[in-house]
Formats: structure tokens, sequence, C-alpha cells
């Protein structure tokens, strides 16, 4: 399914356009006559990995301003400096009230592919893939994890009813490692791993032990990462988490792991720098 029929996304794009337009754009209905038509272009400044062009189109038939919008490229291609990435022609009025929220969007999600991509080429080869995780802004997170897949990254879980992920306040809570896991294990849906955090290698056998099917190695380096997947021996998948990046990534993958999630992607990642320039027309 597009992105943009989803109706959560719906929802976001109205939000955000009610946002930004309020009672109307003052500047535009005072400077340009109601009847003017333009052209706009959408284009990369710099090179990027796109996401969010379906976006565009949709923010424009919200706004019912019979906007013809093509798109140049698809979501997911590496765009260069330069390259053209949708265009649009239709009333001036409508352009100019949606180009803010468009640019916000496509600069945002193209920023989080990118850096994506970067992580995703650094381990090519290791048979290691990296994921996300739940650091996304709120109210954007379905937009966000979309944007790293369109880096070629994996999402970890939406949300937390979607997966079983001990961590160190619920192994506090409930008493030990090995409690949680035993409880999460008798109650777990058909089918749902269990998966626990691991701050040292006692918990990595006190979690085995247990019968964990996934393990995460919090905070560890690349050297404690080697001695976890050597004691851990295939006898349940690994993810290594904790500071990763583009620096070390490389190496972690190398120890081993099957996943390496990191929060960066959604939480850090430098917009990417598209504008969008109207023509009379």
């Amino acid at each position: 399914m597009n992105i943009a029929d989803l109706p959560a996304v719906d929802t976001l794009l109205r939000t955000a356009l009610t946002e930004d337009l309020g009672a109307g754009d003052i500047t535009t209905r005072l400077t340009v006559a109601a009847d003017t038509r333009a052209r706009a272009q959408i284009a990369a400044k710099d090179e990027a990995v796109v996401a969010g062009l379906p976006l565009v189109r949709k923010l424009c038939d919200i706004l019912g301003g019979d906007v013809d919008v093509r798109e140049r490229l698809a979501d997911g291609t590496r765009a260069r400096g330069g390259d053209v990435l949708a265009t649009l022609a239709g009333p001036a009025h409508t352009l100019l009230a949606v180009e803010r929220v468009t640019l916000n969007l496509l600069q945002h999600l193209s920023g989080i592919a990118t850096m994506t991509a970067r992580f995703v080429d650094l381990v090519a080869g290791t048979g290691c893939r990296i994921v996300d995780t739940r650091k996304t802004l709120p109210g954007l997170r379905l937009l966000e994890k979309y944007a790293v897949r369109m880096g070629g990254g994996s999402n970890h879980r939406f949300g937390l009813a979607d997966g079983i992920l001990i961590k160190e306040n619920h192994i506090a809570a409930a008493g030990g490692l090995a409690k949680a896991v035993l409880a999460a294990r008798a109650g777990a849906p058909h089918g749902m791993r269990v998966e626990v955090e691991c701050e040292t290698l006692a918990d990595v056998t006190e979690a085995l032990g247990a019968g964990a099917e996934l393990l995460l190695l919090d905070n560890m380096t690349v050297a404690q990462l080697t001695e976890a997947v050597q004691l851990i021996a295939h006898r349940a998948l690994v993810e290594a988490s904790g500071g990763v990046n583009e620096g070390t990534v490389r190496a972690v993958a190398g120890t081993g792991v099957d996943l390496v999630s990191v929060g960066a992607l959604t939480h850090s990642a430098p917009a990417a720098d598209i504008h969008m320039l109207l023509s009379l027309g």
C-alpha cells in the first residue's frame, strides 16, 4: 500500500497543514492574485536517498487545489545534487500553501533514509541487518520507520504491543532476569520471540538458561560482543545496541551479531538538503 494512503498518515498530514496554515496564508493572499497559476520543482541540493515523495500528492489533494504532481524519482532512489524529485503545476496559492509542510517532511524523511543507507553500506557483506528503534518523534513513527526501510534498513517493533523486549527496568521490576524471561515465555503469544537485554556475559548465560530466543547485547565492546557471540553459539539470535556509530558499526557487525539497532537513524539524522522553486506558468 502507498504510505500516503494509510489513515494514520492522512490524519497526520491534515494536522500538519492545519498547524502551518491556521486561518490562512496571509502573505500569499495579499501579494498573489487568486487566479495565478504556477509550476514548481522539488529538487535535491546534495546527494540523498529519497523518502516521502508520495506525501506530496496527498498534501495537495487535501488542500483540493487541482495540482498536477509528477514524481520524477521513486522513494528509495539515491538522488544526486541537482536531481529533480517531483514537479507540480497548479494554482499558485495551493503550491505556496503546501510548500513548507512538503519540504519539512521530505527533508526529514530523506535525511533518515540517507543515514540508514550509509549504515547499510557499511555492513555490506557481513550478513548483519541494520534495524531502527522506538526513539522516534511522537506522531511520526510510521513515517520515520518507513524512511528507514527506504534506506535499506529493517524495522524493529513498531510499538510495545508488537514484541517482547525485556530491558533493565523490566528485570528490576520483575525480580530478576531469569524470572522475567520465564514469565514472558509462559504468556507469550504463539510465534512471538522473547528478547532480553544483556549487559554482561553472566546475563547472557542466565538468559540462555531461561530460554530467551533473542539477546540484545547492550553497550558491549567489540571484544565483549565477540565473546558473547561465541558463548551464544547460534542458540539465539543476537542484536547489538548502544552507542553504535558510523565509525564502529562495521566492527560491531563483524563480531557475528545478527542485528545492529541504531537509535540515531530516527533521533539524530540531519535533514536532507531539498528545496522547492516556483515559476509562473
